[in-house]
């Protein structure tokens, strides 16, 4: 019989690769690795004309049964979205410290192989289009903000920044690291180091551009607004939640896990003892101290074997292929942690990957215990990784391109908590790296909406803050260095990431939300026969889809 869904899925892949090379390379598609996007507004418009054409035949399909229909519902879910955000002017006047065209268009190349004569011309030619591809992004970020679409000064010249830092010799240099690392020798040699400095140079005016044309355009204040923040939290959960409801409960939640972090700081440093007291013996401790970026990587990808390891066969039914998983430490130095997922064909493997600040050479291991979970087995590579093996469940489109923050990084969330009710968080100072990220989390919460939305500060917060005080930048920043206990500089980053993307942090905590609320319904109407393994091979199997389809899906499991 004519899938006639999961065919529609199948072929807006194949006429999406070619518009979005540098998607196709994130993902694992074949063939585009010597290409780069049409930064301009007419290849937006493309992207954004795809997806309307698309949805408008989804719109008219039958799905021939369940699978078909939940893929209809997450394909229908995420272009509505897509298409509402391009027509906001939202995707391509968008530049923060995150997330652009140049952020994804630079992070490509973290993603391509370095050897063989193939894979060196494949570079060279990307960088040798890279040029044009910022000077096509630069008239698209003047002609979005003549139309007054335009993300925050402040952003601006955070990114002017990142340029430099990726550009200095002193700092990143990233583009001579990258030609070096691939090592090409003779005439191809020649073309990648010409190249090289033309993407740096062009980077280095990249960021005079940000700071002398386009901050004077930017928006004076951050804040979102309702109205935007609105469409970007239902972008980003792929739920519509109440904003004010969630901000009063992200309250609540950092209050029970900071009371709860004080036991765990008693039992580590004695009775009475401070969260603060339990860190600082911490990261005294040699035990948890690790030296050096590689000895570090080499942690990270021991605890994420062993994850897999331990995990399959009892917890999870883990793909033979999903069973690699590569710890990288990232050629920039922004702070951000991430995961990439495999190539489709598994030739590349997922990798959880960390941008250590420049000058941090030292880390607590008690800290990332819990990271490590989060980026691999059972957090997004489990997830990831497993959903594009599952080619006899699920379409092309459903294993390569559906994402949905809420999803995903609510389901890497869970998997923290869900570690540690399985007992591998037992030694307390793992326990409190989990509940610290946890904190963190629900602290984004708090700070991101109330933020963007200008909010009140309640007068009964259980913390005494600023009671009756209107959200503004400084406090936000203040609330975070009182409630997250991670270096300044990451803590910084992490503020910036907030203001510029809004939306985008509360999807972890409120996505976890939404998760462990589909677990209690599942064990409601199940009962005694209710099975946590099965739940979570269910759920997963379903794909990548926004929240509220995925509630509506496991209801009918």
């Amino acid at each position: 019989m004519e899938r006639r869904v999961d065919d529609l899925a199948n072929s807006y892949v194949d006429e999406w690769a070619p518009l979005s090379p540098v998607g196709a390379t994130y993902v694992g598609i074949e063939g585009y690795d010597d290409k780069l996007d049409d930064l301009s507004i007419e290849g937006y418009e493309a992207l954004a004309e795809l997806d309307r054409r698309t949805l408008t035949k989804l719109n008219s399909i039958e799905p021939i049964d369940d699978r078909e229909f939940v893929a209809k519902e997450a394909m229908k879910e995420r272009l509505e979205l897509a298409i509402a955000r391009h027509e906001a002017g939202e995707t391509a006047s968008e530049m923060n410290v995150i997330n652009s065209g140049l952020h994804n268009t630079r992070q490509a190349f973290d993603l391509m192989p370095t050897e063989g004569e193939g894979a060196a011309e494949n570079i060279a030619s990307r960088l040798e289009a890279f040029p044009a591809a910022l000077t096509q992004l630069r008239q698209t970020l003047l002609d979005e903000a003549g139309r007054g679409n335009v993300s925050a000064r402040k952003q601006m010249i955070e990114v002017a920044k990142q340029c430099a830092i990726w550009t200095d010799p002193a700092g990143d240099d990233f583009y001579r690291k990258l030609v070096a690392r691939v090592g090409a020798q003779g005439t191809l040699g020649a073309r990648l180091d010409t190249a090289a400095e033309a993407a740096n140079a062009a980077t280095i005016e990249f960021g005079h551009f940000l700071n002398e044309e386009m901050a004077p355009l930017g928006r004076p204040k951050e804040a979102a607004g309702r109205e935007r923040y609105e469409l970007a939290s239902q972008f980003f959960l792929g739920a519509r939640v109440d904003l004010d409801e969630t901000y009063a409960w992200a309250f609540d939640e950092l209050h029970r896990l900071e009371t709860e972090m004080r036991a765990v700081a008693a039992e580590i440093a004695g009775p009475g003892a401070s969260v603060s007291q339990a860190v600082e013996k911490l990261d005294a401790d040699p035990k948890y101290r690790i030296a050096g970026k590689e000895a570090f990587r080499e942690w990270m990808q021991q605890l994420g074997e062993k994850a897999i390891s331990d995990l399959h066969g009892t917890h999870f039914d883990i793909p033979e292929p999903v069973h690699r998983i590569e710890a990288c430490i990232a050629p920039t130095s922004d702070g951000a942690i991430y995961y990439t997922g495999p190539s489709e064909d598994f030739t590349r493997p997922g990798r959880m990957w960390w941008a250590v600040p420049l000058g941090i050479d030292e880390f607590s291991t008690w800290r990332e215990v819990t990271t490590v979970y989060h980026e691999g087995v059972p957090g997004h590579h489990l997830q990831v990784a497993q959903t594009v093996y599952r080619a006899e469940l699920l379409n092309r489109w459903q294993r390569l391109l559906c994402w949905c923050s809420g999803h995903g990084e609510g389901w890497a969330l869970y998997s923290e908590r869900l570690m540690d009710d399985l007992g591998y968080l037992s030694d307390p100072a793992d326990k409190l790296g989990m509940l610290d990220a946890q904190g963190m989390r629900a602290a984004r919460v708090i700070v991101d909406i109330g933020m963007h939305l200008e909010l009140e500060i309640p007068r009964d917060n259980p913390f005494g803050f600023h009671p009756g005080e209107r959200w503004t930048p400084q406090l936000g920043w203040e609330f975070m260095r009182a409630h997250c206990r991670v270096p300044e500089e990451n803590l910084r980053f992490e503020l910036n990431r907030y203001l510029g993307w809004p939306g985008q942090a509360p999807s972890y905590k409120v996505g976890e939300r939404i998760w462990l609320q589909a677990r209690d319904d599942a064990k409601a109407r199940k009962g005694a026969d209710f099975d946590l393994k099965k739940f979570h091979g269910d759920a997963l199997n379903l794909g990548a889809l926004g929240l509220d389809p995925l509630r509506k899906a496991l209801a009918r499991l």
